[in-house]
């Protein structure tokens, strides 16, 4: 789970109204940022390889077209995969 998703979901508790984090507010940004690509697999900075290919699998598990998830948000979490285990770091590549 995304500790932004958390913070929110405990603020919202508090106050009665959903609080979505900034960074949650829209959809996704037109180029995949390292960022954007550790929200979608709820990881943190830092992720290992092994932990970046579980959330990967659990995330798909979830949104795979053929279980009745989404074609877009599939695509999405397969390019937060491919982004983080190329080792991009925003526009720099390590």
């Amino acid at each position: 789970s995304s500790p932004g998703l958390a913070s929110a979901a405990r603020s919202a508790a508090g106050s009665g109204a959903p609080r979505v984090p900034r960074a949650f507010a829209g959809g996704f940004e037109a180029e995949m940022s390292r960022k954007e690509a550790l929200n979608v697999l709820g990881l943190r900075e830092g992720a290992k390889r092994e932990e970046i290919r579980d959330a990967h699998r659990k995330m798909m598990r979830i949104n795979h077209p053929d279980n009745g998830g989404s074609t877009y948000l599939a695509t999405k979490v397969n390019e937060a995969k491919d982004f983080l285990m190329s080792g991009k770091r925003g526009s720099r590549i390590l």
